[in-house]
């Protein structure tokens, strides 16, 4: 079993609503070094693979059929070795 960690975010010049508005509140309560804020997805999949090899590449394939949107999101994976 191999943990993978696939990791989402919102392409650079897509609007980040909801960043900004935590942005604003973190502002709002006093935290004025924030100078930006990007909100994304963290997808576990615990992956019967063989090895952490082909459970990026099983994750590679999920996230381009389903799990991304590749107008809008990029992703990275990160396998967990613990």
């Amino acid at each position: 079993m191999v943990k993978v960690k696939l990791l989402i975010t919102l392409k650079e010049g897509i609007l980040d609503a909801q960043g900004k508005t935590i942005k604003g509140s973190l502002a709002n309560l006093g935290y004025k070094n924030v100078k930006d804020v990007k909100v994304g997805k963290i997808l576990e999949l615990y992956i019967d693979a063989k090895d952490s090899e082909e459970a990026i590449k099983m994750t590679k394939e999920m996230a381009k059929k389903l799990l991304v949107n590749p107008i809008m999101e990029d992703y990275s994976i990160e396998v967990d070795e613990s």
